[in-house]
């Protein structure tokens, strides 16, 4: 058993059963079961009833309230997940057929060669607390489309996500066990990745838990696609809209408390115009409230659990040690006692990469900001980094944007935007950010294999 505590008060939400392991094995014989019906079904069949799925999902009226509990974020901006999801899942279902059409080598009287794209079996989506929508629809759509089945693993931050999703697929048209969840621990989801049923493992979380995915692999040839955080950059040049540059960085750096992979951590200002921005900074930044998330007019709430805090405010506190200065009043957030959930919102100045604070990621509400004496130092710190998972540019200058994006270490790189996953484009990171690709046409690739059809008439 695990208990769920929400961060608004530290007290135990919910209490929930670990998988038995004859649930496992059910699960798993019933997903082998059921994906070889799956796959013989028309991909227009397959539209109907994700789509049936996912609309029968988004009239469920308790899942920004269930979201607030369990993760601490501002009821307020709850509904914005719910909006990410069906966006996502829209585009994903509207361009399956494009993403899933066949390859034609040749065609004509005598030959009529082919590749199609044959779904991989059972998709295994370990999905984090964080954003426990909007990443999992990532993987669990797709996948269905493409003629999968899944299994899906929540955090046992956000049971109920599991649980509203898995109630939804019951009451829509697809087919019986086609999609489960199951609550598992690291040992019992390790024993499912070794499973012989599982042919792909779809995660989003820490490098460490990459790293544990991967052993849980070893020698099986199996694919896994891994999502394992950044660091993402930001680089204000002189010649940017400044109040909308400021506004949208403010945002990327503490939206969900700043608990996002894709969240703004580290900005680096152009020297011309680094002092304004710093006190504009300040300024919005000052007018945010920290407060009980199940308010409406709370725009910031706790971070998702005690340990969680006590490790950002150490972070922070030790940058400051070594010459860091918060440029925020503190004593503007009097929530934050210090020893709660409720982080106040920090920016650093008097920070460089020799500090921890710069190089690895907080997953809080807390950013650095530097100041830069021309692009070739922007672009020089902006790479030196151990992720890649988006950057962004701020500028009015098109052309150079582009050329300068050339160059940045990057999965997604953004003009005067941030922390937004377009759905048409895909979602993937380089270095310690992982390995595979979701969303995008490009995402099904992943969730597919090969076959070729080489047809001679004589």
């Amino acid at each position: 058993m695990f208990e769920t505590i929400t961060p608004i008060d530290n007290s135990v939400l919910l209490k929930r059963d670990y998988a038995t392991e004859e649930d496992i094995e059910t699960s798993l014989s019933n997903s082998f079961s059921v994906r070889k019906h799956w796959k013989n079904i028309s991909l227009e069949e397959r539209k109907k009833s994700v789509l049936n799925f996912v609309e029968i999902f988004l009239k469920n009226k308790n899942v920004s309230s269930n979201l607030c509990k369990q993760i601490g974020r501002p009821i307020a901006q709850c509904p914005g997940e719910m909006r990410g999801f069906e966006e996502r899942a829209r585009y994903m279902i509207e361009n399956a057929e494009r993403a899933l059409s066949r390859v034609v080598s040749i065609k004509n009287d005598e030959f009529d060669n082919y590749i199609k794209k044959e779904p991989l079996g059972t998709i295994f989506v370990i999905a984090p607390w964080n954003y426990p929508f909007n990443t999992s629809v990532n993987s669990i759509v797709p996948s269905l489309l493409a003629g999968n089945a899944v299994i899906l693993k929540h955090s046992s931050q956000t049971p109920l996500c599991a649980e509203e999703l898995y109630e939804a697929a019951k009451q829509s048209s697809l087919p019986k066990d086609i999609f489960q969840y199951l609550h598992l621990n690291h040992d019992q989801t390790s024993r499912i990745i070794s499973d012989s049923r599982i042919n792909h493992v779809l995660f989003t979380g820490s490098v460490s838990g990459g790293k544990q995915i991967k052993k849980s692999i070893g020698t099986r040839f199996i694919g896994a696609g891994l999502e394992l955080g950044g660091k993402d950059p930001a680089y204000v040049r002189a010649d940017c809209n400044l109040n909308h540059a400021v506004e949208n960085l403010v945002d990327g750096s503490y939206f969900n408390s700043g608990q996002s992979c894709c969240g703004i951590e580290r900005i680096y200002v152009d020297k011309k115009i680094y002092n304004t921005f710093v006190e504009k900074f300040k300024d919005v930044t000052e007018k945010y409230i920290l407060g009980n998330p199940l308010e409406m007019e709370t725009n910031l709430g706790p971070v998702v659990k005690q340990s969680a805090a006590n490790n950002i405010r150490s972070e922070v506190n030790n940058a400051i040690s070594q010459g860091g200065k918060n440029i925020i009043d503190n004593k503007k957030f009097n929530l934050d006692d210090g020893n709660n959930c409720y982080v106040s919102p920090s920016a650093l100045i008097n920070v460089d990469h020799s500090m921890k604070y710069m190089m690895e990621e907080i997953f809080g509400p807390s950013v650095g900001i530097m100041k830069v004496e021309n692009e070739n130092e922007a672009l020089s710190l902006m790479n030196d980094s151990s992720y890649g998972l988006t950057a962004s540019i701020w500028t009015n200058d098109k052309s150079f944007a582009e050329n300068f994006g050339k160059n940045v270490e990057t999965g997604t790189f953004f003009m005067n935007r941030c922390d937004y996953l377009d759905p048409g484009l895909a979602w993937t990171g380089v270095k310690d950010t992982g390995i595979g690709v979701t969303l995008s046409v490009l995402g099904f690739d992943h969730l597919t294999r090969a076959k070729s059809y080489h047809i001679r008439n004589i």
